[in-house]
């Protein structure tokens, strides 16, 4: 990757941010800071601030539901889920729910978000047009990132006590099954491939990725990570994956095919970047700063994707 851009966010400075997601029909980018509870609003075609929402207390998780202008946040300050109508750049609606609501997912088919709760042990699921929580799936782990899989239409979701993923029908919302991830401790954070059937698991345990056929529910393939690895996303595009590890790297590994991965490198950041997001039409990626060689700033950060040189 190569830096071509810096966006200032008006937050204060050297508080945490959390996870990011691409509103494709605006082209904005949603970001969450965390620490003064802030929704940011950027415009991906001119890298400027549109809007700073506020009133989402310690905000996690923020995913979009296209069609319907509306962002759904993880607010862990008041546990709660918040509904952000984008038409007028406000908060309109606050569902209470378990503990540390954080990563979400939309099953756009189904018109339903999958919300990990991840302290309370389980998984919130909003009716987006209701904007009402229709049922609460509880497990026996933490629950960490969910994600929906738009081929299989089903959503998986990280169990990261019991090293497992679990299966959810969108159709009934029940469980179908609950599947161990070999030579993965701890898995958090998720990312899919559709077309392969491929999960991309986050293992901060073993300071890896795993990669997990989806189909016949094995691991596949295990690629070191530096420390600190919290949020993955996968570039169809590119067939890249990004972690983004705190202790100062985003991993960029090459996805050869279904079952061969080849990482690129390690491209040193900031430290504490933690998350990132991609934007499938640019390939650019996104990641938050709070701190710059152990200095406070709250910013925004453009990466471009690089070809990598040749092979001698």
């Amino acid at each position: 990757m190569k830096q071509i851009g810096t966006i200032d966010l008006p937050g204060p400075k050297g508080e945490r941010f959390d996870y990011l997601t691409m509103d494709e029909e605006d082209q904005y980018l949603l970001s969450a800071h965390l620490g003064p509870g802030i929704l940011y609003v950027i415009d991906v075609r001119t890298n400027r601030l549109v809007k700073a929402i506020p009133g989402v207390p310690r905000i996690t998780g923020v995913e979009y539901v296209p069609g319907l202008r509306k962002v759904y946040t993880s607010d862990w300050g008041e546990e709660k889920i918040g509904v952000v109508d984008l038409r007028s750049m406000t908060v309109i609606k606050r569902l209470a729910t378990a503990s540390k609501p954080n990563g979400s997912t939309y099953a756009a088919p189904f018109h339903k978000m999958y919300v990990s709760d991840t302290l309370g042990k389980a998984v919130a699921i909003v009716d987006v047009e209701k904007d009402e929580i229709i049922k609460t799936l509880e497990f026996k782990s933490e629950t960490g990132m969910p994600q929906y899989d738009s081929v299989s239409r089903k959503v998986y979701v990280n169990l990261r006590n019991a090293d497992e993923v679990a299966e959810i029908d969108p159709a009934t919302d029940k469980v179908l099954g609950t599947y161990p991830v070999d030579v993965c401790r701890y898995n958090h954070g998720m990312a899919i491939d559709s077309e392969h059937h491929r999960a991309f698991l986050l293992c901060g345990g073993t300071k890896a990725l795993t990669v997990f056929a989806l189909d016949t529910h094995k691991s596949i393939a295990h690629l070191p990570l530096p420390a600190g690895a919290d949020v993955v996303k996968f570039d169809p595009g590119m067939r890249r994956i990004y972690a983004a590890c705190s202790s100062g790297f985003i991993a960029v590994i090459q996805v050869e095919d279904a079952d061969h991965y080849r990482k690129l490198e390690d491209f040193a950041v900031q430290k504490m970047v933690h998350s990132l997001a991609v934007d499938p039409a640019t390939h650019r990626v996104y990641a938050p700063e709070q701190q710059e060689d152990g200095q406070p700033v709250a910013r925004m950060i453009v990466y471009e994707a690089v070809e990598p040189a040749p092979k001698p």
